[in-house]
């Protein structure tokens, strides 16, 4: 099933009012900083150890703006959490500067297995119900691989469709599906590509991930563009390093415009500084100059 972006926006007003709601905190960070662009953390791996109380301390300490809170870690924000958990997340990011980006899942679509497909389906949509009920604005989902026998478009139209499903359950929920460029085949861009022609619902939009595999064929600014019109969130990784072209990226973020892009470009990266705060407060400096 596909969703022509004229009839969803026409027909959906779920999906308008998080569209509505994203582009108003963009605005207000443009006219706070002069740029679209947010700084953020992703608690996968640099926060994975503390719990809510003190993740939203050291991004409050060090000038990150947001969070994307990834499943499994300290914190505990969980899709087994009841209503009142819920209730007291929410509330403890709306007494804070920090702003509840997201959660992070490791929900995939990729399983030769039915049953497995449609329990990451489902697993998706608690995730959704999850970030409606504390206060965030997407979830991040991804792509993990290309089983080996099946076929290459098979496997891409499965994970496209499931984006679909997921996509319009989150747009009913005024819940953004981001789906990060992840898997050790499916993080080259031309595959991203073909998964993103599939999930063509325009509430399903890419997690841009700072790959490696980013820059091969035509280069970045190309691979880039492939998928800048469904542009959403960034995972950056340690600014500190220039194991990525920082500075050829930040000019293409400052120049998309597209329809789900948050502006937030958050910190994720695997390797865990001796001290996370103090790093924390160099990538801000560092930010700020490739941002503004």
């Amino acid at each position: 099933m596909t969703y022509p972006r004229r009839q969803f926006l026409a027909h959906s007003a779920a999906a308008l009012a998080a569209l509505s709601s994203l582009r108003a905190s963009s605005a207000r960070a443009a006219a706070a900083t002069g740029t679209r662009l947010k700084l953020g953390l992703v608690t996968y791996n640099w926060g994975k150890n503390w719990d809510l109380p003190m993740v939203i301390k050291n991004c409050e300490d060090t000038g990150f703006a947001g969070v994307e809170l990834r499943s499994t870690h300290k914190h505990g924000v969980e899709i087994t959490m009841d209503a009142k958990q819920r209730q007291a997340v929410r509330q403890r990011f709306e007494n804070s500067d920090v702003e509840l980006v997201g959660l992070g899942s490791a929900c995939e679509y990729h399983a030769v297995d039915p049953k497995q497909l449609q329990k990451n389906i489902e697993e998706t949509k608690q995730f959704v119900k999850l970030c409606q009920d504390v206060g965030g604005s997407g979830v991040k989902v991804r792509p993990n691989g290309l089983p080996k026998e099946r076929p290459v478009e098979q496997t891409i139209e499965q994970i496209g469709k499931s984006l679909n499903e997921v996509g319009q359950f989150g747009a009913d929920h005024g819940v953004q599906i981001r789906v990060e460029v992840h898997g050790k085949l499916t993080q080259q861009i031309p595959h991203m590509k073909s998964i993103m022609d599939v999930a063509d619902h325009p509430n399903v939009v890419v997690c841009w991930n700072c790959n490696p595999a980013d820059l091969q064929g035509p280069g970045l600014q190309h691979n880039y563009k492939l998928l800048q019109d469904r542009m959403g969130t960034v995972h950056i990784h340690d600014l500190r390093n220039n194991q990525y072209p920082w500075d050829e990226l930040f000019p293409l973020l400052k120049q998309t415009d597209a329809e789900g892009f948050t502006g937030w470009t958050l910190l994720e990266d695997g390797r865990v500084p001796e001290d996370i705060v103090a790093a924390m407060k160099e990538n801000t400096e560092l930010w700020k100059k490739l941002a503004s």
